[in-house]
């Protein structure tokens, strides 16, 4: 759909929903500020558990589900999951934005949830232009043209490739830790030891030990990584087990031992992925709109944002989220990253 078509619409609903929530929740106002200072309390989180619907559709070599709300004719908004976590992380956040006036479609990524594999012969592959293909994949089974990618973690990684490779798709962007597009070449070079302990997971999964672990213990593993990655999130045992359900994915422990393996060069990724690898080797930049993020308690390995500033050669933020937010930032702050999302959009 053309953008121009329903801008003067969006501006309103998008003003009108804000003003509201932000009126309703107590937050101060002021988006071309630098730094956020939310609570979860203040920022909305946990007062969802369910979507508006949850869909089904063939895209590529899968079966993906995901949920959707808003206007079916609203500028589109792909929000997309990390792991090791799943659509529930922006339980809070789709109905936000669908107030605004967004139609809101947040997948399952492969190997999680209702999404499958067409096809028992396709390699269960977690590299990372996979994952992107699948995104454009699934954009073209929707007929989405153009659609603003917000995202974290592997979905984080996920949106800056599409912004970077195919930036026509991607209207704007909202990223959380910056850059994180990677090569084999560039992870063969050792880390000082404190970087590598943070990895800890990485090389777990590289041993047959390993593997066998994260598909006997994988809520407890995830649990695990949500409390190191999150270490002042106080999430409950229900929230936990919403997006825990996820995980029961027959491919999950497949694709996400794959992923860390291919990043160390221990696993071989797909003929048919070479050219993409090559030129994301490159470290290509990204031109389109971009607002990244990091929470000011975030435990997860993450790059200063000195450090990837300059790959963002369009319009450029970067908002730190104070008051103990970690990795998750939709789910722990989804007021904020709500807004974020709005802000990047009008970029």
């Amino acid at each position: 759909m053309s953008d121009q078509i329903d801008q003067p619409r969006r501006s309103f609903l998008s003003t009108l929903a804000l003003v509201a929530t932000f009126a309703q929740l107590g937050a101060v106002s002021g988006a071309s500020a630098q730094t956020r200072s939310p609570s979860p309390a203040a920022a909305g989180a946990g007062q969802h558990t369910t979507f508006a619907a949850l869909k089904q559709i063939d895209a590529g070599v899968l079966n993906v589900g995901y949920a959707e709300d808003g206007p079916a004719d609203g500028p589109p908004v792909l929000l997309l999951h990390g792991w090791p976590y799943d659509i529930h992380s922006y339980v809070d956040v789709a109905p936000i934005l669908a107030k605004a006036g967004y139609r809101v479609i947040v997948p399952y990524l492969r190997g999680y949830g209702s999404t499958r594999f067409l096809s028992a012969g396709t390699a269960r592959n977690g590299q990372q232009a996979a994952l992107a293909t699948d995104i454009i994949a699934f954009m073209d089974a929707l007929k989405i043209e153009k659609a603003v990618i917000a995202a974290y973690d592997w979905g984080a990684r996920t949106a800056n490739i599409v912004a970077a490779l195919w930036p026509e798709r991607c209207k704007a962007m909202v990223s959380v830790s910056g850059y994180l597009i990677g090569s084999q070449e560039l992870n063969k070079a050792p880390l000082p030891p404190k970087a590598e302990l943070q990895w800890w997971y990485q090389y777990y999964f590289a041993t047959e030990r390993g593997a066998a672990g994260y598909a006997k213990y994988t809520h407890d593993f995830a649990r695990l990584i949500w409390e190191l990655a999150s270490p002042q999130w106080k999430f409950d045992d229900a929230t936990f087990a919403r997006s825990a359900a996820a995980f029961d994915n027959p491919d999950h422990v497949a694709i996400s031992i794959h992923n860390y393996r291919w990043r160390l060069g221990l696993a071989q990724g797909e003929a048919q992925f070479d050219a993409l690898e090559q030129k994301l080797a490159t470290f290509p930049s990204i031109g389109v709109p971009t607002i990244t993020i990091e929470g000011d308690a975030n435990g997860a390995p993450h790059p200063e944002p000195a450090a990837y500033a300059r790959r963002f050669t369009g319009k450029y933020e970067h908002r730190l989220f104070k008051g103990g937010i970690g990795h998750n930032p939709p789910q722990e702050a989804p007021l904020e990253f709500a807004r974020a999302v709005i802000d990047a959009d009008k970029l």
